[in-house]
């Protein structure tokens, strides 16, 4: 990969003196006119009716005198976000669920050529904030409550866009998982807690050469984060080495020019606080010239790698949706389509079923995801009852009913041989807070709505509660489809249907993968990439209207394992339309790493894929440590009857803690455990043991 060193490898002393030289030309001005956005008030207010995104926009650099491009920046966690049409790829949470790393950095790459098409080299599409509760708004732009699943994907990603020499973003730094006071609230959280939990999948995306990072809105230990001097220097710049620059969130990220002596290098949308109050603040002062030179020299640095890479190959709006990149987003959707409940209902049968009803609204309407920054616009969408109407042709009649009117729905289910639900939440429940009209079309685009932000709980409508169990007590072939982007509680009506499914916001190409899996031409194999709980009281306390809040370091399925209280869907948990069964772990050191191996085992009747998850666990652990961890993962393919030994191969780093007395990570001498399964509820009976290498606890990690 042409990027991969940027962070880890010694500037180029090349680039570094040619930075030299257009320092010394550049004036105070010049370089403060680089560190901001401009352009975005004229095209927002003016020329685009108020629809952010609709352009690559000039986000920070820019120097016409000296011949200096500006960074032209686009949104997108699931596609290139512009005016024209792009690809609409799964939201991030539903790719997290193929656990599918290879596929992730394809369809990064898909998204660097399609920015590439449009003129972007500044892409905002890797966001990888910890999903701490479920009901944080923004959850469908992340993937999932685990820091290593997180860095993973967050990696791969990040391969994929800079492969096009499209300067990567990952976002939000840090600690951003509260929407609706995402612009005010204090979150306070201890060093060790910051450094393991919610910190490593960022540091893990930078060791993969990312080139920029954007700064949060929230406060962290009382201060902004694009202030947070702790955040910027101490620990992103200073501790990991990033060699980037930092730019901020847009519209309310910056309060005031001194920023830049925390370490904020570009303040966009545009130089408010980095005009002309940052130009008297150097001149009084207030700030330092180098502060400036610094971040002009990252920007430079940055920018000048990624424009003389060579390319690998020629960019035009053909690759805009072309084919290639709508076959990736049927295959992501095909393969995040999480199977939670099967009792004999799916595979559907359409040389059996004569009819089919389709109950529910959000079966015949484009629902792609949240209408914020994320959003993108396909040259087609693909609803859940278009692609059933498809796929089965006139083998099969089916019966729809949006569900307005129960007593309707509920007949028109007892005519069909079995009933598919289709419930959930669209970008008015949950999603980036938008108020007014920011940036959204409705029915009525003159008409102000508010959409999106935190849940306030994980339990679909009421009136959808009530349909369902009504439509499961009179039918005997009932099956759920659930469309959202974060965990949703099942529990007022789980008993009375047959299968339960998770199928996201799954994408230009949704309703296709989606009546694929649910007639068996697919075989679901995704896996959650969180913890649905029993009990919405078990999860960590959130509240959307905080302005403080302390974060601890258990969340998820460390905190249901640190309780002892079972998940009702465990982390990674999956079914399928066969069965999979584990060997026992097996751990031996090898030299300085230790490899876990297991036998996984196809036992039923159809060729699937399996996920199978290394967990290692700290058993005796006297500094505190979760009772597991994720290490590892591997996407396998069997036959049926087929045995596959998945491997995993462990460093030090793995087992560390950080110490907060010595700045450092290091390693308990204790027995570890180790775990290879199918979801996070382990067996310990099939756990293999370890004692830690005698001169591992001697070893320490820098920060």
């Amino acid at each position: 990969m042409p990027f991969d060193d940027f962070n880890t490898a010694q500037p180029d002393p090349a680039i570094e003196a040619e930075i030299d030289g257009l320092l010394e030309e550049l004036t105070l001005e010049e370089k403060v006119y680089m560190m901001s956005g401009h352009g975005f008030h004229y095209y927002f207010t003016q020329v685009d009716n108020r629809q952010f995104g609709q352009r690559a926009y000039a986000a920070g650099s820019g120097c016409e005198r000296l011949g200096i491009e500006p960074l032209y920046f686009s949104d997108g966690p699931r596609g290139v976000r512009h005016k024209e049409t792009t690809t609409c790829f799964p939201v991030p949470m539903a790719r997290a669920a193929t656990f599918d790393l290879d596929l992730e950095e394809r369809i990064g790459r898909a998204m660097g050529v399609e920015a590439r098409a449009l003129g972007v080299t500044l892409s905002g599409n890797i966001c990888i904030n910890l999903l701490r509760h479920p009901g944080w708004g923004r959850a469908q732009e992340t993937y999932g409550e685990d820091p290593y699943l997180l860095g993973e994907f967050g990696a791969a990603l990040c391969r994929g866009v800079q492969t096009h020499n499209v300067i990567a973003t990952v976002k939000h730094f840090a600690v951003n998982s509260v929407e609706n006071t995402r612009f005010k609230i204090d979150v306070s959280v201890d060093e060790r807690t910051l450094r393991e939990v919610y910190l490593p999948h960022f540091k893990r995306t930078l060791d993969a050469g990312c080139g920029s990072v954007m700064s949060a809105y929230n406060k962290v230990n009382g201060d902004y984060c694009a202030h947070n001097r702790m955040l910027l220097t101490e620990i992103l710049k200073n501790d990991w080495g990033f060699k980037g620059f930092v730019h901020s969130d847009w519209v309310l990220g910056v309060h005031g020019p001194d920023a830049v002596e925390a370490g904020l290098d570009i303040e966009n949308p545009e130089g408010v606080k980095f005009g002309k109050q940052l130009v008297a603040a150097v001149e009084e002062g207030d700030v330092s010239q180098a502060s400036v030179d610094e971040a002009v020299r990252r920007i430079l640095r940055t920018q000048i790698r990624f424009s003389r890479e060579p390319d690998p190959q020629e960019y035009s709006t053909d690759h805009l949706a072309c084919e290639e990149h709508v076959a990736l987003a049927l295959e992501a959707a095909e393969k995040s389509i999480v199977l939670l409940k099967n009792e004999g209902v799916l595979p559907f049968d359409r040389k059996a079923l004569s009819s089919l009803a389709v109950i529910g609204r959000l079966a015949d309407v484009e629902n792609l995801g949240d209408k914020g920054s994320s959003r993108v616009t396909p040259p087609y969408s693909v609803t859940i009852l278009e692609g059933l109407r498809k796929l089965v042709g006139e083998d099969v009649d089916i019966l729809f009913d949006d569900g307005s009117d129960h007593d309707r729905a509920v007949a028109v289910a007892e005519k069909a041989d079995a009933v598919l639900c289709v419930k959930g939440f669209t970008w008015r429940e949950e999603g980036e807070f938008i108020p007014g009209d920011e940036a959204l079309e409705d029915d009525d685009p003159d008409a102000l709505s508010t959409s999106g932000g935190d849940r306030h709980h994980l339990r679909l409508k009421p009136q959808d509660e009530t349909l369902i169990a009504r439509i499961g007590a009179r039918h005997s072939k009932v099956a759920v489809a659930l469309v959202g982007g974060s965990a949703i509680m099942k529990n007022a009506w789980h008993m009375e249907v047959g299968a339960i499914a998770m199928t996201w916001y799954s994408g230009m190409e949704g309703g296709t993968a989606i009546a694929h899996v649910l007639f068996g031409d697919r075989v679901p194999s995704g896996k959650l990439p969180f913890t649905v709980p029993m009990d919405e009281g078990h999860l960590p306390f959130f509240d959307p209207a905080a302005l403080a809040i302390e974060y601890g370091p258990l969340h998820g399925y460390t905190k249901l394992d640190a309780e002892g209280i079972d998940a009702a869907y465990p982390f990674g948990f999956g079914l399928s339309y066969t069965q999979f069964e584990y060997g026992a772990a097996e751990a031996e050191l090898a030299g300085d790493e230790i490899v876990v191996r297991a036998q996984v085992t196809n036992s039923g009747a159809l060729r699937a894929d399996e996920i199978a998850q290394c967990y290692v666990g700290f058993p005796g652990s006297e500094v505190g440590r979760p009772v597991k961890l994720l290490r590892g993962f591997e996407r396998i393919t069997l036959n049926p009857g087929a045995s596959a030994t998945v491997s995993f191969t462990l460093t030090p780093r793995d087992l560390a803690y950080y110490d907060v007395g010595s700045k450092s990570w290091r390693i308990e001498n204790i027995r570890h455990a180790f775990y290879v399964a199918g979801s996070s509820r382990t067996d310990e009976d099939s756990a293999a043991f370890l004692d830690t290498p005698a001169h591992w606890p001697d070893l320490s990690f820098p920060a």
